[in-house]
């Protein structure tokens, strides 16, 4: 027993010994880059009133700890160069080797932001092509806290080179390699970035609080933690599928003759996130009947789900056809003689989602029956039920809680820009990022003391969505709230209809992406003689049946790709009622017409989630944004975010 508490007492030592030591947060560590031309603040803990002193290339200084242990120094602005070693000294000695001084880059957003370069085109080639080792990128784990943090969790700092590239973030790699290419300054991206999660997660409670559009939602959150905050969720499934959650039975959901009449509809392909389950994470059961003939049944068949994240088991009639344990694969499962059955037939789907979006994605078409004679579609409404509700502590969809654990902690650092690229899971909502993105550049800009701070981010991308110009679309609502947000000043914005795939939420051209980023980066903060965007709407003149538009920013003149029509117009009388337009470029306006429309009103370009089809560009080939000249009704307006 007194050697148990021997080795308590001395355990209880060292921890207290460790905690007096000088301690810096994690993103100090071997291979780091530094703000160059701006102060340079170095900050942590030591024992209370102790003295602390800092050696960097040729500066010292030194300063004593508060009342608490905390310390912070600002050292002189550097010039671009390293590597350097940044010496703390105190009661222990802490040093940070290979110190770089440059520009460093804060990449955040959802999943496209995070997408690595290796799952981004060309990556083989851009691999043997990494030797640059100036660039280095900073991962920060994927985190969350109900109250902001002092520090990130443990990571390292990553040198550029073959074998670590592919990790990097692909359109903050992409960036970096060609501001480095033009300017010779090392470049540090901090890479905080993470798959499905929503605006509202990254802005800080203080900035709620002072937002009319957000108060009520965030004076909730006091009392909330996270036994309540998963109450709350499974009490929203409960109430949407009139079932309780140990009520289900998944013999009775398989079973063909089983009754789905009241269980409710989400839409197959598309991720759950975006329909009535929402930000949820768990085991759902999804169900489809269709019908064949006797001949139909006797054919051979390939069942065809696209993808599905992240797990599934699939059974047709009660039967087992296939399952795979992958989240990015597609699923063709060839069916066995006697699975099918002239009449009635039914797939029943067990899908576990561990993390970010849930359920079948990808295209529609991909989702269906192949038969030898036909294909059938399953694509559209599926019954479902939940069975599980799964809440872990890396639950990313409430708000603040990314910010706190994420970006809080880097506050005091010093920046030279923000890269932007999320708003796909606030499509559903997107009148109300109106608010939030401009609302989460002020909080951010206040919170890291850099009032001009630049702000770059990317327009949605080309993406099938259901909602065209009559009966709405988020998607295009929120591509419109991002274009409206550059009234905010410092602001860029790149358009990427053109890069985009409309099967994949995922485009993989990183690579574009991440050079017109940089080719803002170079015009607005260095003066590069580089054009940046593409063109703009600028003002429109009706005459008769047609309507001129006149466009900004378009270099030398507009054109289309090849010597092809102008596509993706649409125009609209007072009845509001969009139709296809003819377009054609005259004198560097766009007229615009219709057969169906005698007296225009209202013009829309490039109002669909798919925008592949558009092919507007100015003479440096960047495509138009998308635009409405109109402000009739929206398909988002009034929808807010809910706890």
């Amino acid at each position: 027993m007194m050697k148990r508490t021997f080795i308590f007492i001395w355990f209880l030592g060292l921890t207290m010994v460790l905690q007096a030591q000088i301690q810096l947060p994690h993103f100090f560590a071997d291979h780091m880059v530094l703000q160059r031309e701006m102060p340079i603040p170095i900050w942590g803990t030591a024992p209370a009133l102790s003295k602390v002193t800092i050696k960097f290339n040729k500066q010292k200084i030194s300063t004593t700890t508060d009342a608490n242990g905390i310390w912070m120094v600002k050292i002189q602005a550097e010039k671009a160069g390293g590597p350097y070693t940044l010496k703390v000294t105190g009661s222990n000695k802490i040093i940070i080797k290979d110190v770089l001084v440059g520009d460093v880059w804060l990449c955040t957003g959802q999943s496209n932001m995070e997408w690595n370069v290796d799952q981004s085109d060309g990556y083989d080639q851009e691999r043997m092509a990494a030797t640059q080792s100036n660039i280095r990128h900073l991962k920060i784990e994927h985190h969350t806290d109900f109250a902001p943090l002092n520090d990130i969790l443990d990571t390292q700092w990553q040198v550029c080179s073959p074998e670590t590239v592919g990790k990097f973030s692909g359109i903050g790699y992409f960036f970096a390699q060609k501001m480095y290419g033009e300017q010779n300054v090392p470049i540090g991206l901090i890479n905080a970035s993470w798959g499905g999660t929503n605006i509202e997660t990254w802005i800080s409670r203080e900035a709620f609080m002072q937002s009319e559009e957000y108060y009520d939602m965030i004076v909730k959150m006091p009392n909330l933690n996270t036994t309540e905050l998963e109450a709350l969720k499974i009490k929203h499934i409960e109430e949407i599928q009139n079932l309780a959650l140990q009520d289900f039975s998944a013999a009775n959901f398989i079973n063909p003759t089983f009754d789905d009449t009241n269980c409710p509809s989400i839409v197959q392909p598309k991720n759950w996130e975006e329909q009535i389950i929402g930000n949820m994470d768990g085991i759902v059961w999804i169900r489809k009947t269709f019908e064949l003939t006797a001949d139909e049944a006797q054919q051979k068949a390939i069942l065809k789900l696209s993808k599905i994240d992240d797990f599934d088991t699939t059974y047709i009639n009660g039967v087992e056809v296939g399952q795979t344990q992958q989240w990015d694969i597609f699923r063709n499962y060839t069916l066995k003689p006697g699975v099918l059955k002239e009449g009635k037939n039914v797939i029943v789907i067990k899908i576990t989602d561990n993390t970010g979006g849930g359920g079948i994605y990808g295209s529609e078409q991909d989702v269906a029956l192949a038969l030898e004679s036909k294909t059938l579609s399953l694509a559209g409404p599926w019954k479902f039920q939940v069975e599980k509700v799964i809440f872990s502590t890396q639950e990313n969809a409430y708000p603040s809680i990314a910010y706190n654990a994420m970006i809080h902690p880097l506050k005091s650092l010093a920046l030279k820009g923000v890269l932007w690229y999320q708003g796909e899971s606030n499509a559903s909502r997107a009148y109300q990022y109106r608010t939030a993105f401009p609302l989460l550049i002020e909080d951010w800009r206040k919170h890291f003391n850099q009032e001009k701070l630049p702000f770059y981010y990317v327009n949605l991308a080309t993406y099938k969505t259901d909602g065209n110009s009559n009966i709405g679309d988020g998607w295009c609502e929120l591509r419109e709230a991002q274009a409206m947000t550059l009234s905010v000043p410092y602001t860029g914005m790149v358009v990427t209809t053109d890069i985009g795939n409309p099967n994949d939420i995922h485009p993989t051209n990183k690579k574009e992406v991440g050079k017109r980023l940089a080719n803002i980066a170079l015009h607005e903060l260095y003066g590069k003689d580089v054009f940046c965007n593409g063109p703009s709407f600028d003002s429109m003149e009706i005459k008769g049946n047609q309507v001129l538009v006149t466009f900004k920013d378009v270099a030398d003149g507009l054109k289309t790709n090849g010597n092809s029509p102008v596509l993706g117009f649409e125009i609209a009388g007072a009845d509001q009622v969009f139709y296809p337009a003819q377009a054609q470029i005259v004198d560097q306006k766009v007229v615009v017409y219709s057969d169906k429309v005698a007296q225009p009103m209202a013009v829309r370009f490039g109002w669909l989630g798919d925008d592949s089809a558009c092919n507007l560009f100015n003479s440096v080939d960047l495509p138009a944004v998308p635009f409405r000249t109109d402000a009739w009704k929206t398909l988002t307006k009034g929808i807010k975010y809910k706890l």
